[in-house]
């Protein structure tokens, strides 16, 4: 069954249960705040569904929360920060801040990630620089699970692609996009709810269409965002995650959910910052995106549609319906949670037992 939550409510289950496996306060906190807004986004896949996951590796020890992660090697406009197999969340932000303090000096900034693991929504940490007035771009590799053109098998990860662009006192334009068809947590939840999936989703052993989700991931490939342009920005997402920064790459890259607990992952991600003041006046960006804005609402729309949107604006307008009313969590997410729930001995009220 679906539930629902406040966001406070929420934060705070996050946190204790982090806490419970061994995460220490500023991890579990940081944590907590990634995935509960990527819940009041409304996307459900990326959020506190995967908390359980995060906790099984942190009690296993393939996470670690007894360190921080580290610039290793820096130079004004660029950086490699090491994240010492902490949870990938705590690495990506504080890798995201040190580009933002560096292209507020420079213009632009370079921070690039190794020893890492899975860090959920990469609009998240695009979304860090707009808040500060930057552009922000962040990327992450992983372990293969998506075809390249002309495949049979998975060649790369399903790669994440996320800009964010401040647009002065509105919400920021943000695109958070994975380098498949279909980010491999859409095939789950499909399959979790007994749903059928499109037949472009994903590719079974030969190479053909398939809408059976209960083949992914052992027997099944995703298929690449438009074919060979997403297999090429994977590559490109590859290449600056991994190549450039030292991390792990295609196949050496741990699975952080069917992988060995105990091990690390090896995930590499890059961030990118973009300060808009040090190229020019703030004010004439703003009202020029603006008016960019105004002329894409104002585009003609096709029968049934009112208005043309700009990349998240509709998540934009449900986390502030979250944020009133609380988030409507569904039910593929309540099982996790409550999976979790028994597994750390945390009952909050809000939580149905499954």
């Amino acid at each position: 069954m679906s539930t629902r939550v406040s966001v406070a409510d929420l934060q705070a289950f996050c946190v204790e249960a982090l806490r419970r496996v061994g995460a220490k306060d500023s991890h579990a906190r940081t944590v907590a705040e990634v995935l509960v807004m990527t819940d009041t986004w409304g996307t459900f896949t990326h959020g506190t569904k995967l908390l359980r996951d995060y906790c099984k590796r942190v009690k296993s020890g393939g996470l670690r929360s007894d360190t921080d992660p580290a610039v290793v090697a820096s130079g004004p406009a660029w950086a490699i920060v090491d994240g010492g197999s902490c949870l990938g969340h705590v690495t990506s932000v504080f890798a995201m801040q040190q580009a933002i303090q560096r292209a507020k000096q420079t213009g632009i900034a370079y921070v690039g990630v190794r020893n890492s693991c899975h860090f959920g929504a990469a609009g998240y940490y695009a979304w860090l620089a707009a808040k500060e007035g930057l552009i922000g771009v962040s990327m992450a590799n992983d372990i293969p699970s998506v075809a390249a053109a002309g495949s049979r098998r998975s060649v790369t990860g399903s790669n994440p692609l996320a800009y964010a662009v401040p647009t002065g006192q509105g919400d920021p334009i943000l695109l958070d996009i994975a380098s498949s068809t279909v980010a491999g947590g859409k095939v789950y939840a499909a399959y979790q709810r007994g749903e059928p999936i499109p037949g472009n989703w994903i590719l079974d052993e030969e190479g053909h269409p398939s809408t059976d989700s209960s083949l992914y991931p052992a027997k099944a490939a995703l298929t690449p965002l438009a074919n060979h342009k997403g297999y090429g920005i994977a590559l490109l997402i590859e290449t600056l995650s991994g190549l450039l920064t030292g991390a792990s790459i295609t196949w050496q890259v741990g699975s952080w959910i069917w992988g060995d607990s105990t091990q690390p992952t090896g995930h590499g991600a890059a961030f990118i910052a973009i300060d808009i003041a040090t190229m020019g006046p703030r004010d004439v960006f703003e009202q020029r995106i603006t008016g960019l804005i105004q002329e894409i609402h104002a585009a003609p729309t096709a029968d049934g549609v009112e208005r043309v949107l700009v990349p998240h604006e509709r998540e934009w307008n449900l986390r502030r319906q979250a944020l009133v009313e609380g988030i409507q969590l569904p039910s593929d997410v309540v099982g996790k949670l409550a999976g979790l729930a028994d597994d750390i001995d945390l009952h909050p009220a809000w939580l149905p037992r499954v």
